[in-house]
């Protein structure tokens, strides 16, 4: 699997072939910095590691210093590790990796953060339908769970159901988004369908 780091610009829409608007959402992808090259010899096996997106020295580690001293670039803020990538020709530390990797109309998967919901009840959470009926009782129960349990036997609540908590957050992988536009000048990637995380969120792009 080959892949790229990039950024969450923000969702837009255009109209395809067939004349019909299409949701997308707008990636700027690298340029990565090629960090480190492994190898079986020295690590047990093979991978790219790239980095993105410029951090200050006095933020960084003395020892990530020499690291990217090594790849003659600048302290990075993302490092990700990818195998399987196949270039026309052998990459080298501090070569850079951009948006040329990717082709309009294939399909790539992109990882992200979720945004995070905080504590939340059981229709935001896991779409419950609620009571929908104020009266005959149903006093203050319209988002309620409903009965969560059995009588007597088991006597407990069993694990696993659905409840309130806290939402979101997680990382999220999107299979399957269609390229509909390349901006090679910007490094911009302009995908279908919507990908995790909030605008400037960092995101995994991959092949």
């Amino acid at each position: 699997m080959a892949g790229i780091i990039g950024k969450k610009i923000g969702m837009t829409s255009v109209f395809d072939g067939d004349n019909k608007n299409v949701p997308c959402t707008v990636l700027e992808a690298g340029p990565c910095v090629i960090t480190q090259i492994k190898t079986v010899e020295k690590d047990g096996y093979e991978a790219l590691q790239i980095a993105y997106d410029d951090k200050k020295e006095k933020n960084t580690s003395n020892a990530m210093k020499g690291h990217f001293k090594s790849a003659k670039t600048s302290p990075k803020r993302n490092l990700v590790e990818y195998t399987n990538f196949a270039f026309e020709e052998p990459k080298k530390l501090g070569d850079s990796i951009d948006v040329a990797m990717f082709e309009e109309g294939e399909y790539v998967d992109v990882v992200g953060t979720a945004k995070g919901k905080g504590f939340q009840g059981v229709v935001k959470r896991h779409n419950f339908a609620g009571v929908n009926d104020a009266t005959h009782g149903q006093h203050n129960r319209q988002r309620s769970p409903g009965s969560i349990g059995a009588a007597s036997y088991p006597a407990k609540v069993i694990k696993g159901l659905k409840m309130a908590g806290r939402t979101g957050g997680n990382r999220v992988k999107v299979k399957n988004l269609k390229v509909l536009k390349i901006y090679p000048e910007k490094n911009l990637l302009v995908v279908s369908g919507a990908v995790p995380g909030h605008n400037g969120a960092y995101v995994l792009i991959e092949k």
